[in-house]
């Protein structure tokens, strides 16, 4: 069952922006958001309607490029993060509710800079449901 990740950001507006909404497949307790607001407000339900998680959750310290969400047991945790192969397959959320997979990323020690590779499909499932064509 899919789930939807509603991401709006509590700056402007009396009731914030809409940031995001994005669609994954179910199940994915760990995703990352690619230049996520400041301040953000974040639903996630499932596909039948169902709460999964909610929360207002604000950047703790300076930005960075990504932002990794975490579900555990219906809490909803944030933290910033420079992406390391632990994250390579995991979806991340862009502004306007398109979804990729992450597949590679670099960064210099100085955070200077970064490069990554990010996976764009209509399938946004579990990365061993699937495979890449030959």
């Amino acid at each position: 069952m899919n789930w939807f990740w509603d991401i709006r950001s509590r700056d402007g507006g009396m009731n914030g922006l809409e940031f995001a909404r994005c669609t994954t497949a179910g199940g994915f307790a760990r995703v990352l958001v690619h230049a996520a607001p400041a301040r953000m407000a974040v639903e996630i339900r499932a596909g039948d309607g169902t709460g999964i998680a909610t929360g207002d959750l604000d950047r703790d310290g300076g930005y960075v490029p990504m932002t990794l969400l975490t579900v555990d047991d219906g809490a909803l945790r944030r933290s910033e993060v420079w992406p390391s192969e632990e994250h390579h397959g995991l979806p991340v959320l862009l502004a306007g509710g398109e979804v990729g997979m992450l597949r590679e990323w670099w960064h210099a020690e100085d955070h200077s800079w970064w490069r990554w590779t990010l996976e764009l499909s209509n399938h946004t499932g579990r990365p061993d449901d699937w495979a890449p064509p030959d």
